[in-house]
């Protein structure tokens, strides 16, 4: 695999006044690492569009980070935006990706059936957003890691053939 970069946000209210550990982020940091990936950035926000907004498109599109997944705000709670937030920073959804990750979900937990989470690309990067319990932002991660190198080579232009 090429060096990739990778950056992990966290939308919590509680974990961004200190009143919940993120367990998620550190998590998929560790585990994009032992993957290959270069870590470049993590930060933790607020469940709050602006906020959310203002830290993809400093990544993306400032810093040019290859792969930005999210973890949090993928739900039905009111204060649960991290689809809405991401959705217009968009260029193009990959919606396989987001079936993918709720099917092998729903097997595990009839809840899966209410993930919100998207996956797209903008740029030459790739944004996926995650459920925010640790257990499910990597067991949704794992479902991911095998395309994620081929899925980056052709959000970057590589015109070889896709064959596993």
């Amino acid at each position: 695999m090429k060096n990739y970069t990778c950056a992990v946000l966290t939308t919590s209210d509680k974990g961004s006044r200190g009143e919940r550990e993120d367990t998620s982020g550190p998590a998929l940091m560790e585990i994009l690492a032992a993957r290959g990936f270069t870590v470049a950035a993590h930060e933790l926000v607020p469940d709050r569009i602006e906020d959310i907004q203002r830290v993809l498109l400093a990544w993306i599109d400032d810093r040019q980070i290859d792969l930005v997944v999210t973890t949090g705000g993928t739900g039905l709670a009111p204060s649960d935006v991290t689809p809405e937030a991401t959705r217009p920073l968009l260029e193009r959804e990959i919606p396989g990706m987001a079936e993918a990750m709720r099917a092998a979900s729903f097997t595990k937990t009839p809840h899966a059936v209410m993930a919100r989470g998207l996956a797209g690309s903008r740029g030459q990067s790739l944004i996926i957003n995650l459920p925010g319990s640790r257990r499910a932002a990597l067991e949704n991660i794992e479902v991911l890691l095998p395309a994620l190198p081929h899925a980056l080579d052709k959000i970057k232009g590589s015109t070889e053939d896709c064959q596993p």
